[in-house]
């Protein structure tokens, strides 16, 4: 079963508010006409307001467009809410995102005798609804494999409940396009269109060998060619390669010392959840969206793990000045993989100073998770409390570990 909160933050956020209910609205990281919308309602969405949609141009389209400033906080209470619902039914339920989650049934499904999986959606609907708020809804698939069951939740949105199986799965394929296999973007479609698989038909009847020798080219194709048949073939769960933030910038800059500052703060959080969950790291990766549109990224793997704020800071800063021009930064972000678990990291003879600093940074955390955020931090960081602005991934569910920590 694949669950999906339909238009996630905004229906949270009116569900707090009664009065935004009904109305075009969504949600923003922070207020100015070229803020992009991260997440509009069923409503705006219903008059063509989309993701990505700047302010600006949502209220061309709809002068009575409401914005309203993300509350991660909240998300991450609803998310917690709907989890705890999903473990009455199964204790194989694993998060895909903030606002989606697999519900995995297969080593569950004689506890609950006659009543079918269609029932229990039903059922978890209600629940949403009496246990998080009257106005939440959510879609849900239900099918054999996670593919076709997020398939599934996709046909009638919002509020749907759908099932495919053996009995509609080829009338299914026939109403749909490739992209509107979970996976599939413009990407891939050429490289099927290249091979003649222009339908989800097309892509059913394609032969495995070729998809996986020609179309995909590695064991990826195999897979797909398991997955149309509704066998499952993807892992439940994935191990985390690395740890990141991000940070939309309320006012673009191209000075390298406001830039360091908010590097740092970055690399700071990154940092934490990092060492939180006990790892070190090789590589960092920088990526700078410039407010021309324009983007830049670039990635390095080190010879020496990092762990402290001060060895991730420093390597982010040498990333960050191999940009080939300094230009206006509209949204920065920083990620460090080649993780390892701490116990594995071996420190040189002569790095007594990097052990001081890895004991500083572990003091650091705990005074910090003692009496709050920004209790100690470093001078560069000074004042960036108010500029520190909480976000929350799409498209991951990495960051859930750090809740259920």
């Amino acid at each position: 079963m694949h669950v999906d909160l339909n238009s996630c933050f905004a229906t949270i956020e009116q569900q707090a508010n009664p009065l935004l209910r009904g109305k075009p609205m969504g949600v923003v990281p922070f207020m100015s006409p070229s803020a992009v919308i991260i997440a509009p309602s069923i409503e705006a969405k219903a008059l063509g307001i989309k993701t990505g949609f700047t302010l600006r141009d949502a209220k061309i389209l709809c002068k009575g467009f409401v914005a309203k400033l993300a509350d991660p906080r909240k998300y991450r209470d609803v998310h917690m809410k709907f989890r705890n619902i999903f473990k009455d039914y199964t204790p194989e339920v694993y998060p895909k995102s903030i606002d989606e989650a697999i519900l995995d049934f297969s080593r569950t499904k004689l506890i609950y005798g006659n009543r079918s999986l269609s029932d229990i959606g039903m059922e978890i609907k209600q629940r949403m609804k009496e246990d998080i708020g009257e106005w939440i809804v959510c879609s849900i698939g239900i099918s054999t494999n996670m593919m076709l069951a997020k398939l599934a939740a996709g046909l009638h949105k919002p509020d749907g409940l759908d099932i495919i199986d053996h009995t509609n799965i080829l009338d299914v394929y026939k109403s749909i396009k490739l992209t509107d296999f979970p996976g599939i973007a413009e990407r891939y479609q050429s490289r099927l269109n290249v091979y003649r698989i222009f339908s989800a038909m097309d892509f059913l009847k394609a032969d495995k060998e070729m998809l996986q020798k020609n179309v995909f080219k590695s064991v990826v194709g195999g897979w797909w060619y398991t997955k149309l048949r509704g066998f499952e073939s993807d892992p439940f769960e994935y191990e985390r390669g690395s740890f990141g933030r991000q940070y939309a910038m309320k006012e673009a800059t191209d000075d390298p010392k406001k830039l360091a500052a908010k590097l740092m703060k970055l690399c700071e959080g990154a940092g934490r959840k990092m060492r939180k969950a006990g790892y070190c790291a090789y590589g960092v990766h920088i990526a700078c969206e410039y407010t021309d549109h324009t983007y830049w990224h670039k990635g390095h793997k080190f010879h020496t793990e990092m762990y402290s704020l001060m060895e991730l800071f420093q390597k982010a800063m040498l990333m960050i000045n191999y940009q080939p021009q300094w230009k206006p930064v509209r949204m920065l972000s920083v990620s460090f993989f080649d993780i390892i678990p701490c116990e594995k990291a071996q420190l040189t003879l002569f790095d007594i100073f990097d052990t001081k600093q890895r004991a500083i940074a572990d003091v650091m955390d705990q005074v910090n998770d003692k009496y709050g955020e920004y209790t100690l931090i470093p001078s560069l960081m000074m004042n960036m409390q108010d500029e520190a602005v909480d976000r929350i991934p799409f498209g991951g569910a990495s960051f859930i570990e750090d809740l259920y920590s």
